[in-house]
């Protein structure tokens, strides 16, 4: 404890934290370490366009099926087992990819990957509520912000590692980053071990998770319309702002790049601020018009002004993902529970990420259909007014648990 009364940070849960920001270094490694050195891989072993696309689905879709399954695995093991579960799989992938021979064994290896990738996505909530139920605001932030250094960060040392030993080396060397991930929980899972031989009533869960029916509570649907909106306008915004940008906005490859690496900046100040202002805010809904004002500047400003002030434009497209980080904390803070912040995690994530998956393809249809991106820029806004509406909702300051209770007495069963 400080002067104040509150526990510290770090005192008595160094490792805890270590090993949840080790976890976020990891969740983004995988698939931000790939894209960047595709045309090596592929002049090496063929990959070709099926396959790249193959791999560019794989991340959201492992993502999205590891959010339904991981839940009933945490119920069955808890949640440290699980995650060590998660990061031997996670390094398991990277060196199998690292030695793939072929586009067969490389596309299995980064299956291994983004599937442990997405069991870490869940179980990662309900750690921090777990370790850090007083300090979930700044551990969210810490973490968020890791996560949001991990997307860009192996982009800038994918290619020069790729063209000073090989891209095999390039990709494996993310293993090392998730072994060293993996001590800090082996060691708190010992402790876990050892503590629930003394039957600390502590450690006891009120319920299984996969029995917290979050489907059935309409701030959980809320909730994973904001990560749902954050997810498909990122993973549309990757794959078609630079093109998007030379064709309306006439700048070159170069300056395109650039102010992809804007948009992807814009994240890092929202994952230290978001989690930390949601702590103390009454309202939380503000945030969620914030991000759909955003969005509408953005895109309209593309659509209406494409050629002026269009660094401004595609800073509001990034600042509209501050939804992520948003509805990172939402999971613990609409939750009552380590079983409901479970159940939620699983629940918002599966639902946002296989929306988000279908972002790109929705915006490439709509080019093909139309020659243009203007209706395409119209969809994507569109999501972020429809987002709009899930601020009334996640601006309750209830519980998931509260409000199925609620709702079980309105309702009482026969």
């Amino acid at each position: 404890m400080n002067h104040t009364g509150v526990p510290s940070l770090w005192r008595g849960r160094t490792l805890a934290l270590l090993g949840v920001l080790l976890v976020a270094g990891n969740l983004r490694t995988a698939v931000a370490a790939l894209s960047p050195i595709f045309a090596e891989i592929d002049g090496d072993i063929g990959v070709g366009s099926l396959g790249l696309g193959l791999l560019g689905m794989l991340p959201p879709l492992c993502f999205a099926l590891f959010g339904v399954f991981t839940p009933r695995m945490v119920r069955r093991l808890s949640l440290e087992p699980v995650l060590v579960i998660a990061l031997v799989t996670l390094v398991a992938g990277h060196f199998t990819r690292a030695a793939a021979p072929n586009f067969t064994i490389l596309a299995i290896g980064s299956a291994a990957c983004f599937a442990g990738i997405g069991i870490g996505n869940v179980v990662l909530p309900p750690l921090v509520k777990k370790y850090f139920p007083d300090r979930i605001g700044l551990v969210t932030s810490l973490y968020a912000t890791v996560m949001s250094f991990s997307t860009f960060i192996p982009p800038l040392i994918a290619v020069p590692v790729a063209d000073a030993t090989s891209w095999h080396l390039s990709l494996g060397l993310w293993g090392v980053l998730g072994v060293l991930a993996v001590f800090p929980w082996l060691t708190l899972l010992v402790q876990e071990r050892k503590r629930k031989r003394l039957a600390d009533p502590d450690l006891d869960e009120a319920s299984p998770a996969d029995r917290v029916l979050v489907h059935h509570s309409p701030i959980a649907w809320a909730v994973a319309a904001v990560f749902a909106t954050s997810a498909l306008n990122a993973y549309a915004m990757f794959a078609w702002l630079p093109q998007i940008l030379r064709d309306v906005s006439k700048v070159s490859a170069a300056d395109a790049g650039i102010l992809l690496s804007l948009m992807a900046a814009m994240g890092v100040p929202a994952s230290l601020l978001i989690p930390v202002l949601v702590a103390k805010m009454k309202n939380v809904g503000l945030l969620v018009y914030i991000a759909s004002v955003c969005f509408v500047l953005g895109y309209g400003g593309l659509i209406l002004w494409p050629t002026t002030l269009t660094w401004l434009w595609v800073a509001f497209i990034g600042l509209g993902p501050l939804l992520f980080p948003l509805a990172l904390i939402l999971i613990n803070l609409r939750t009552a529970t380590r079983d409901g912040a479970v159940a939620l995690s699983g629940f918002v994530q599966s639902a946002g990420y296989t929306i988000g998956a279908a972002g790109p393809i929705l915006v490439s249809l709509l080019h093909e259909l139309t020659g243009a991106w203007t209706v395409p820029l119209l969809f994507l806004l569109a999501t972020g007014v429809a987002c709009a509406f899930a601020g009334v909702l996640v601006g309750k300051r209830t519980t998931i648990e509260a409000d199925l209770a609620a709702r079980a007495r309105r309702h009482p069963r026969p």
